[in-house]
């Protein structure tokens, strides 16, 4: 296999896996072109390699941007915005993780507090029930963010070290 094919391999499958993931296909592939590139690309260049409109480009850096793992790169003598990826894997992975637990797992253990305190005093065996379910649930988030609380906070020697204690 040669090199630009493998390179067109791995857009195409962190594309795939992107969508699996939740993130789309676009971004993905987008952030998979930056990722193999040695060098900044422009818009255009991301538009003319993944086939894909202006729009559909820009929201996909703009988003990449957002998330801290892309970066605009200027090039003197050059008024085209050119952009490059985090290379840090761990790095680019921890800013992704941090960014969606912010969106995703702290709104639903708000709502899990929320129900668990309003559920509390249910004199029902359904709303004794409910309840219980609803605090399992909470408690096993709250395991949950605690875990991913430290793996935030740690640098990277720690990281991998607190990770494969865990694992094992």
């Amino acid at each position: 296999m040669k090199l630009e094919e493998a390179k067109q391999q791995f857009i195409d499958t962190w594309g795939a896996l992107g969508s699996e993931w939740g993130i789309n296909k676009s971004v993905a592939q987008v952030h998979a072109l930056l990722l193999s590139s040695s060098n900044p690309i422009s818009t255009d260049e991301i538009m003319e390699s993944l086939v894909i409109s202006r729009g559909n480009a820009n929201m996909s850096i703009r988003q990449l941007i957002d998330y801290g793992i892309v970066y605009k790169k200027h090039i003197a003598g050059d008024r085209k915005e050119y952009f490059v990826a985090e290379k840090d894997v761990l790095k680019w992975a921890m800013k992704i993780a941090i960014m969606r637990k912010k969106k995703e797992l702290d709104p639903v253990m708000d709502i899990l507090k929320e129900l668990s305190v309003a559920t509390a005093n249910e004199k029902s065996d359904d709303g004794k029930e409910f309840h219980n379910t609803v605090k399992e649930i909470q408690e096993l988030t709250d395991q949950l963010e605690k875990i991913a609380n430290k793996v935030f906070a740690s640098n990277r020697a720690d990281l991998l070290i607190k990770l494969f204690k865990f694992i094992i």
